[in-house]
């Protein structure tokens, strides 16, 4: 996302500034000055515009908000938290919020809900309490959240003979992949012309392929790339969420899933894992036509559908094994320095962020869905009057047919385990049997 998905730097944005981190916000006669940092530049005229709003409101408090790429995101996190020069706040996520908490790096905000009678059941069910860790104490307020769909290139299945009405009906299974796999099949050609479902098709000379692979395997996640699959045969990352103990990546039905999953590139549907790493990112190939078919984020929707010449469509995720359809259920929210010199005012911000104001500014900009569901419907009439459907995502929530980002301590090794565990499967260099002892290591980590 993002939350996984890799996003280009962009070291300085206009008038906003890297420098100037937390601990960060200047303090002057003329007022306060407080340091914000975010990662998605499709985000960022939404919250200048908060920032904008808040500072009218606030004139002794200014916000000044820096934009980093994914990775530089967290890598100069990281790096000022231990420095003592992280912003006063910050846009956090599920996977990192734990350890920051554990090392007493970001601040409880119990107190300060408490004091201003914050309403933490004004969000969409379950979100606020992603970010209660396992010390009671609450480390964020959400902002928005995010699932998972299909986006298509509508001429490709024109192309193909296959019906819009088809797409929204898929199914899967990680035996013969179901109709899934026979669309993914269809809409592959190769340089000569012939679909992947056709006689005499040369998988080693592909020009189109039915389904797009992100370069990210998602940090042992795989939330846009592989989750939606292997969590519809009913297998689950943890033995429960949030904050599970035990891993279950040695479940037969993930090995079975992820043994699928890379059968699709032996077959030629989809690239290689170097081929998706080859310098373009897995929308901007589907923009330039090389893909028919691209798993992504929510958050990603602006992207797909701003495109030329391509004329998008969505449909949600197929429906697997457990007669369901899945997607992570993922949400954002922002955390407070703990080494901040300005807590009063930070604590305002956040406030301010996750209240129906700004929420409501960032559903009129149509970026991605915001936690509020008043603020919710505003982004889908923004988004329906740009002539996009988003119905595609929220069904999962309608249905009930979302599972949440696997919360848990020990993230970050985790991830340094299960990401070359699973690159070694996905590239053939391992079998998806070896992914019991990766398990066994992640495992490991609880004990």
């Amino acid at each position: 996302m993002r939350r996984t998905t890799r996003l280009t730097a962009i070291a300085a944005l206009l008038p906003l500034a890297l420098a100037g981190c937390g601990g960060g916000g200047s303090g002057s006669s003329e007022g306060t000055e407080i340091s914000y940092w975010l990662w998605d530049s499709n985000q960022l005229p939404a919250y200048q515009a908060c920032a904008d709003a808040f500072h009218d409101a606030n004139p002794t408090i200014s916000v000044k908000i820096s934009q980093f790429g994914w990775a530089d995101y967290w890598t100069s996190l990281t790096t000022n938290m231990v420095s003592g020069t992280a912003p006063d706040v910050f846009t956090n996520h599920l996977n990192y919020y734990p350890e920051f908490a554990n090392k007493k790096q970001i601040l409880p905000l119990d107190d300060f809900v408490s004091a201003d009678r914050v309403k933490t059941d004004a969000y969409a069910p379950g979100l606020a309490d992603l970010w209660v860790s396992t010390d009671g104490k609450r480390y964020g307020l959400p902002k928005d959240f995010d699932t998972v769909a299909i986006f298509y290139n509508k001429k490709m299945i024109a192309d193909a003979g296959v019906t819009e009405d088809q797409m929204k009906s898929l199914t899967w299974n990680p035996t013969d992949g179901g109709s899934y796999e026979k669309v993914i099949a269809r809409l592959t050609v190769d340089e000569n012309g012939r679909r992947g479902d056709q006689p005499g098709f040369d998988k080693t000379n592909v020009k189109v392929y039915g389904l797009g692979l992100d370069e990210n395997n998602g940090a042992g996640v795989g939330q846009q790339i592989w989750s939606m699959y292997a969590l519809s045969t009913g297998w689950q990352y943890t033995d429960k969420n949030p904050w599970g103990t035990r891993f279950q990546y040695d479940d037969p039905r993930f090995q079975q899933t992820i043994g699928w999953f890379r059968g699709l590139t032996e077959k030629g549907y989809m690239p290689s894992l170097a081929i998706s790493r080859s310098g373009t990112s897995v929308n901007d190939a589907f923009g330039a036509g090389k893909y028919a078919l691209s798993t992504n984020g929510s958050w990603m929707i602006n992207t797909y559908y701003g495109y030329q010449d391509v004329e998008v469509g969505t449909v949600p995720t197929p429906v697997g094994p457990s007669g369901k359809r899945a997607s992570i259920y993922n949400g954002l929210a922002d955390s407070i320095y703990a080494g901040t010199k300005h807590k009063d005012q930070a604590w305002k911000w956040v406030k301010y962020l996750a209240s129906a104001d700004c929420q409501t500014t960032v559903g009129e900009k149509a970026v991605v869905f915001p936690a509020i569901p008043e603020a919710l419907s505003i982004a889908e009439r923004t988004f329906a009057a740009k002539g996009i459907d988003i119905s595609a995502f929220t069904v999962q929530i309608h249905d009930g047919t979302t599972s949440l980002y696997p919360i848990t301590d020990h993230a970050s090794d985790v991830s340094a385990i299960m990401s070359p565990a699973i690159d070694a499967v996905l590239s053939f260099k391992a079998e998806p049997s070896s992914l019991s002892k990766a398990n066994d290591e992640v495992n490991a980590l609880f004990r």
